[in-house]
């Protein structure tokens, strides 16, 4: 099986959020493209423009690319980075979750529409309203309702937002610098509850809640457990269950919560660091079994910004429980 290999090498690929549609692996990843951008804590060497669909068959089976599924070019509102997407299935159709920065270089989320899980998917005309920041991902309940999760700091700018409107700050603060410190709480991914239509929110987005084992909230100060960027969540006997990554300090972990608007109490680490700077996952179910879908930047020799998506074997104890991945 090519568990812990890359899922193609004829590009780079990251971020890859994979789903079980019509009975088969389909798997929705960013796609890096070689530049001659300075590594930077704000992204600007991640220059992402496009988005290709993969799909597997079965587990170990080859990968296929299904080629551009949607470009920054053909979305009216979008400027550049078409940074992790995702996508979800409801109403006979296929909702591609993206973001990307405007014409005035501010991260916004939205959204294109196709009639297959491979595309080509059509963006809507305008971005969703409301819908802000980086690492947008679905869920779709048991009961039909579907989710929205989304946030990422620094480069993904979700520290701006504090107060409800986009504030550049001070560009001569460090990164983060305007976000939570120390023991402050630090800053939960945004989550909004889906219209019918898929092309809206219900309602304002509100912060998740990520709790240590004591009920209080993870701090600023606390870099192996914070939330960075890169929420997931998926459901477990009954249990839902967000996951996210630490940013700077590159673990994935997880956290265990009785509804999909949290609040959630952390529960460990999915995933030790990878070569990279970034970890940015996925988790799906298919034929009974567990899958982690992840990247790293070990085929482009350690570029940071030329990544390469892969899976391995998930073990989930029944309780929930899920055994800490290491790498290599």
């Amino acid at each position: 099986m090519n568990f812990r290999t890359p899922l193609v090498t004829h590009m780079y690929t990251a971020d890859p959020s994979a789903h079980v549609f019509e009975g088969k692996l389909y798997i929705y990843p960013s796609h890096d493209i070689e530049n001659e951008g300075e590594d930077d804590d704000k992204g600007g060497h991640f220059v992402m423009e496009d988005y290709h669909v993969l799909s597997m068959d079965d587990i170990g089976a080859p990968c296929i690319d299904h080629g551009v599924a949607l470009h920054v070019k053909d979305v009216p509102w979008a400027k550049k980075q078409m940074w992790d997407s995702d996508v979800a299935y409801k109403n006979g159709k296929y909702y591609l979750y993206f973001p990307a920065k405007d014409k005035d270089d501010i991260f916004r989320i939205g959204v294109a529409v196709s009639d297959t899980p491979t595309g080509p998917f059509k963006a809507e005309a305008k971005h969703i309203p409301d819908g802000y920041s980086i690492d947008p991902a679905v869920f779709v309940d048991d009961d039909g309702k579907a989710y929205i999760y989304f946030g990422g700091l620094w480069g993904g700018q979700l520290e701006k937002w504090q107060t409800g409107v986009f504030l550049e700050g001070d560009p001569k603060m460090e990164p983060g610098d305007d976000g939570p410190q120390g023991d402050e709480p630090g800053l939960g991914p945004m989550f909004a509850e889906l219209n019918d239509d898929m092309l809206s929110f219900k309602d304002k987005p509100r912060e998740l809640k990520i709790l240590d084992e004591n009920g209080k909230p993870i701090t600023a100060g606390d870099k192996d457990r914070w939330y960075f960027e890169a929420p997931w969540v998926h459901k477990f006997k009954g249990k839902y269950y967000l996951s996210y990554s630490t940013g700077p300090t590159h673990f994935i972990c997880y956290a265990e919560g009785d509804s999909p608007a949290g609040p959630f109490t952390y529960k460990g680490r999915i995933l030790e660091p990878v070569v990279g700077w970034t970890t940015h996952h996925s988790i799906v179910e298919f034929k009974g079994e567990w899958y982690l879908f992840y990247h790293d930047s070990k085929l482009s020799g350690g570029k940071t910004y030329l990544r390469t998506a892969m899976y391995t074997k998930l073990d989930i104890a029944d309780d929930g429980t899920i055994t800490t991945i290491l790498p290599y």
